[in-house]
């Protein structure tokens, strides 16, 4: 059996202001495009004002979660980053250094091994909309 690792990139276009785009399907769909059986997905997100997790992404968490975060750190704060860049987007680096920009999500039988109500979430929390990239690498054994 041998392992196999391949380095793929999703495109993705987001509104910003914690935009949540749902990429679970875009995960899975690569898995079965190149064929994998069994592995992990280690899901990185191209940038410093964008973050990955899983949530049940439902219509009340859509709500609840840009408001948690508007809480913990506030938009229209006075940002050292912003003295400096003169951007706005101060509260956006500290919220995705927060959440993160990586997650690993295992597979097997060509399923990736998350529950009923998790799906894989890209947010977005720049202040402005966005072309972004995330970096999908597949560790793993794949069908013959």
């Amino acid at each position: 059996m041998n392992i196999v690792i391949e380095t793929h990139s999703v495109k993705l276009k987001s509104n910003g202001n914690c935009d949540i785009i749902d990429i679970t399907d875009e995960i899975q769909n690569l898995i079965n495009k190149l064929r994998f059986i069994e592995g992990n997905a280690l899901i990185f997100v191209v940038g410093s004002t964008a973050a990955l997790t899983t949530i049940e992404y439902e219509p009340g968490l859509l709500k609840d979660y840009p408001q948690l975060f508007e809480k913990l750190i506030p938009s229209n704060q006075n940002y050292h980053h912003n003295q400096t860049w003169h951007d706005g987007n101060g509260h956006s680096h500290l919220r995705a250094s927060l959440q993160k920009a990586s997650l690993i999500v295992p597979f097997k039988n060509s399923k990736l091994l998350i529950g009923t109500w998790q799906q894989i979430i890209f947010v977005d929390f720049d202040n402005r909309p966005r072309n972004r990239e995330i970096i999908v690498q597949l560790t793993g054994v794949k069908q013959n």
